[in-house]
């Protein structure tokens, strides 16, 4: 998606990790009542956090210490997200294809983060210099408009792995399903 971002849901990785959340609430539907204060608690919660610190992260982009710091706790929520698929698959509320492809997902997610925060330079607006940095947007003084705020990045270059596992298909974990799996 090369392009203008205008707001944090034009992001790739802001929109995976909002349909990953969303997947995450359908199958904790499934979870037994029992683990409703728990589990199933958790998981929303961390899996919601990730797309919301990202959404976060976006906002605090002029000051690339925060930028880094609240993805750092995206990619924390994601990782967490993951642990929780994985009591959930050991306690046999997801089946090992179910549990493979969401963490393979949200491996993908981390991935994503890790990405920009590595490079957040070319994500961030520097108002020091005027512009944003390396992305041809400048200020345009005290006529703030809100095109100057919209960097115009290359996402898929930015967010590209580096490894083999580029080539992978996207997995199936944020289609909707035909039949809930207990």
């Amino acid at each position: 998606m090369n392009g203008r971002i205008r707001t944090h849901r034009d992001l790739i990785v802001y929109q995976k990790s909002f349909a990953a959340g969303e997947r995450i609430f359908e199958l904790s539907t499934t979870f037994p009542r029992e683990e409703m204060y728990s589990l199933t608690d958790q998981v929303r919660r961390s899996s919601r956090s990730v797309s919301a610190n990202i959404a976060e992260a976006w906002r605090k982009r002029r000051y690339e210490k925060h930028f880094c710091s609240t993805l750092n706790t995206a990619e924390a929520e994601a990782a967490e997200t993951q642990v929780w698929i994985e009591y959930a698959a050991a306690h046999g509320y997801l089946v090992a294809e179910t549990t493979q492809q969401a963490i393979e997902f949200y491996d993908e997610i981390l991935r994503m983060i890790v990405a920009m925060i590595y490079e957040s330079d070319k994500w961030c607006v520097d108002f020091k210099s005027n512009s944003v940095k390396e992305s041809g947007v400048k200020e345009q003084g005290v006529h703030y408009s809100i095109e100057d705020d919209c960097p115009l990045l290359d996402q898929e270059r930015l967010l590209a792995p580096s490894s083999s596992t580029s080539s992978l298909p996207a997995p199936s974990f944020c289609e909707k399903p035909e039949a809930n799996h207990a």
